[in-house]
């Protein structure tokens, strides 16, 4: 029985979603109605909220008993990031104070849920050591994987496996999404229904896949839904990129729980950052008539995910290179311009670790590591976050080495703790490169809203990199 629990999980997995799918389409109508209860005990009742901020309490005092000052570090930088938020907030005082609290609640509670239970460590280390396996058994793409050094780190079977599953569970996809997390995220948050759905998509998929769930209302959203769904795409990533950070060695279950608590992060800062001001076209999540894939059997799937994997390893491939090489001309320059000025060593991470150090510093990272942190924090933001996870790879095989801790006053790794909370603040795609990505693809679904899209880019960086770091926070706190 141990042996098989869990083809049990799938198996119990498999029936709850024919029961579900049973049960909408016989009682989904009724069932919509009886729920508002539900929406009338989060909007009306401060209870819940006290109740939220006296376990908060709790397990912060708990904390500190255990390991110490190093957990009020990471809170009150969550504070500070929470702060900053309301401060240059676009709207202030206009904020909805329940979206804020639960959003930062349900990262609290998917936190410890995670990384302090038994039952939630576990299965999330089941799903990361599933993903780990897939990227080591490689036999039957070796012909394929000869082709370059970086192809053979199994990032090309990784990217077939992950798009053919999302292709072939894409009716199964949009059943969690609309009718399991979006509507507990809609009711639990008070969000609209269109963010909730693309919150709720972008644990699974990416900012340009989510965004598609909901592509004929784009035209129809208000700016600030328009804003937290852009936070929403730069505070996660998708689960092919997902795949290829782990083939470089990042720790999987960190990587799943970011992108499980930065949904409910960048619904909670994107509203605070951007609060509603005009009136909704879409009142209700079950107005929302989301295209299902037109995937008929596996094989046509298998067909599509390879076809589309050959493209993302070549864009992997060909962006990783050219950041590279990006990175070393900037450094190249800056050196030349330092040694004008007796500074040889500056260099393009270095201006970063610098900038970013007291970012690194709130977030609970230790003084002796918040230098190189901030260095892959500044890669992430100004150049990729597949790059900073590459240089973060690096550190984690120099500490499992075993190698001296510093060669020539520089240091060459850093901590557990400090690697931990780098995971989760370069979780994310709020960078530059992917600004311009996600503007041209709304401006493509709807070019009516142009200025408004644009207007809400680089807002929506900024909002999406703070809820990478506030999940970061909560990380270090955990």
């Amino acid at each position: 029985f141990h042996r098989a629990i869990g083809l049990l999980v799938i198996s119990l997995v498999t029936i709850i979603f024919l029961v579900w799918d049973w049960l909408m389409e016989r009682y989904g109508d009724q069932a919509w109605e009886k729920l508002h209860f539900i929406r009338d005990l989060f909007t009306r009742n401060w209870i819940i909220y006290m109740l939220m901020l006296l376990a908060v309490v709790f397990w912060l005092a708990l904390n500190v008993v255990q390991q110490g000052i190093r957990p009020l570090v990471s809170f009150f930088g969550l504070l500070l990031f929470i702060f900053l938020m309301l401060l240059f907030s676009k709207h202030p005082f206009r904020w909805c104070w329940q979206t804020l609290l639960c959003g930062i609640g349900l990262q609290f509670v998917f936190g410890l849920l995670i990384l302090r239970t038994t039952f939630g460590s576990d299965a999330l280390g089941w799903l990361g050591e599933q993903a780990t396996v897939f990227t080591h058994k490689h036999s039957c793409c070796s012909v394929v994987l000869t082709f370059t050094t970086f192809m053979k780190k199994k990032i090309f079977k990784m990217l077939l496996l992950f798009l053919t599953i999302q292709n072939f569970l894409y009716t199964e996809f949009y059943i969690i999404l609309r009718c399991w997390i979006g509507y507990m995220i809609e009711i639990i948050m008070g969000t609209s229904p269109t963010e909730s759905v693309t919150a709720a998509g972008n644990i699974f998929l990416g900012q340009i896949e989510s965004t598609l769930l909901i592509r004929p209302y784009i035209s129809r959203l208000t700016r600030s839904e328009i804003h937290a769904l852009m936070t929403g795409g730069f505070a996660s990533i998708s689960g092919s990129l997902m795949g290829t950070f782990i083939s470089l060695g990042v720790e999987p279950t960190h990587l799943l729980t970011a992108s499980l608590m930065s949904a409910p992060a960048s619904l909670a800062i994107a509203k605070t950052f951007w609060p509603e001001t005009e009136t909704l076209s879409i009142n209700t999540i079950r107005d929302l008539k989301i295209e299902k894939g037109e995937i008929k059997n596996i094989l046509e799937a298998a067909s599509q995910g390879a076809s589309h994997a050959v493209g993302l390893v070549a864009n992997i491939v060909v962006n990783l290179i050219s950041f590279l090489a990006l990175l070393a001309l900037f450094d190249a320059i800056l050196s030349w311009l330092g040694g004008m000025l007796d500074c040889p060593q500056l260099s393009f991470t270095l201006i970063c670790s610098y900038i970013f150090m007291p970012l690194s510093l709130m977030m609970g990272v230790s003084w002796e590591d918040s230098f190189i942190v901030a260095e892959l924090i500044g890669i992430k933001t100004f150049l990729s976050e597949l790059v900073a996870y590459q240089k973060l790879s690096e550190l984690i095989k120099r500490r499992k080495a075993g190698g001296p801790e510093y060669v020539n006053n520089v240091k060459q790794f850093i901590s557990v703790h400090s690697e931990t909370i780098a995971t989760y603040a370069l979780c994310g795609f709020s960078n530059f490169a992917s600004l311009g990505i996600i503007v041209g693809a709304l401006t493509t679904m709807a070019p009516d809203r142009q200025s408004d899209i644009s207007s809400c880019g680089l807002r929506a960086l900024i909002a999406g990199s703070v809820s990478c770091f506030m999940t970061a926070c909560i990380a270090g706190d955990c």
